[in-house]
C-alpha cells in the first residue's frame, strides 16, 4: 500500500509551498512490461506514532503521487542545475536523511513501497529540515519508467536490495540486464549507479551484469571490481553490526559512458 495518496504542494521554501506542477509527456520513454515478476513484496507493519504524524503532515508536502508521465523536477525542486540522485528502496531512510543533509547542493527522489519506511523519511525530513527530497511511494520500475525523463539523472542509489537468497528467486533480484539497460537510459553520460549489498552472491552478480552492459565502466581500481564504501554513504547499525561478526560489504560504482 502506498502512502497517504495526497496531492502535495511541494514548498521551495518552508514559508512558500507552491502547487505542484503537472507533469511532462515523457519523450522517447521506453516503458517496461506491466506484466513481469516484481523484484520486491509489499511487508505487513505497522508505522509508529511519530511515523504516521509525519505522513499526515509532511506527505502532502514532500510525497509525489505516481503519474506516468514525466516529471519537470526542477521546478518541483524550486532550482535549476542541482543535479538529481534517484534512490530506490531507501528503507528506514537514515541514510538518505544524512546524505541529503551532507549533500545540500544536491536532489534526491528516493522510492520506496513500504509506508512505515516513507514515515520514518518524512520524520527525519522534518527533524533535520531537509528540503531537497522528495518521495514516491510506487513501484521504482514504474517511476523509473515514466516520471524520470531520459538523461536526467546525475546518479542512483541502490543500497541493499533484497538478494532473494534461493536460486529460484534469483529471477526476482533486481539488479537484472534489462532493468540496468532502463537505467541507463535515465541516467546522464559521466552520471553513475552505485549499489551496495551484504550478500556476497548477489555482489557477484551485480558485478556481472553491471560489467557486461555495454553503457557503464566500472570505476573500481581493485582488482576484484568492487569499491572502498565512499564516504557519501553512512554505514548503517546493521551494517556495523555485521562487520563486527565479519561479514562482508560489497560497494560497486559504476559511471555511464558518453555516447560515442
Amino acid at each position: 500500500m502506498s502512502a497517504t495518496p495526497l496531492e502535495p504542494a511541494l514548498p521551495v521554501s518552508p514559508q512558500a509551498p507552491v502547487a505542484h506542477p503537472a507533469p511532462e509527456a515523457s519523450p522517447g520513454s521506453a516503458a517496461l512490461p506491466e506484466r513481469r515478476i516484481r523484484s520486491f513484496v509489499r511487508r505487513a507493519g505497522r508505522s509508529g506514532t511519530g511515523q504516521q504524524r509525519a505522513l499526515e503532515t509532511l506527505g502532502p508536502l514532500f510525497c509525489l503521487p505516481y503519474r506516468a508521465a514525466a516529471v519537470d523536477w526542477p521546478t518541483l525542486f524550486g532550482r535549476n542545475h542541482a543535479p538529481l540522485v534517484l534512490e530506490i528502496g531507501f528503507g528506514m531512510g537514515g541514510p538518505t536523511a544524512a546524505i541529503a543533509r551532507a549533500l545540500p547542493h544536491m536532489d534526491f527522489i528516493g522510492v520506496e513501497v513500504h509506508p512505515p519506511g516513507v514515515g520514518a523519511l518524512l520524520k527525519l525530513i522534518g527533524e533535520n529540515n531537509l528540503t531537497n527530497v522528495r518521495i514516491v511511494a510506487h513501484d521504482a520500475v514504474e517511476v523509473l519508467a515514466h516520471m524520470i525523463a531520459p538523461g536526467r539523472l546525475a546518479g542512483v542509489h541502490i543500497f541493499f536490495p533484497d538478494p532473494w537468497h534461493k536460486k529460484r528467486h534469483h529471477k526476482r533480484r533486481l539488479i537484472q540486464p534489462p532493468f540496468v539497460a532502463e537505467l541507463c537510459t535515465r541516467i546522464q553520460p559521466g552520471g553513475y549507479l552505485h549499489c551496495a549489498t551484504d550478500w556476497q552472491p548477489y555482489a557477484q552478480s551485480m558485478l556481472e551484469v553491471l560489467s557486461a552492459c555495454p553503457d557503464l565502466r566500472n570505476t573500481s581500481a581493485q582488482a576484484d571490481g568492487y569499491v572502498p564504501r565512499p564516504a557519501y554513504r553512512p554505514e548503517t547499525k546493521f551494517e556495523r553490526r555485521g562487520l563486527n561478526l565479519g561479514h562482508g560489504v560489497w560497494d560497486l560504482v559504476f559511471e555511464r559512458r558518453s555516447s560515442a
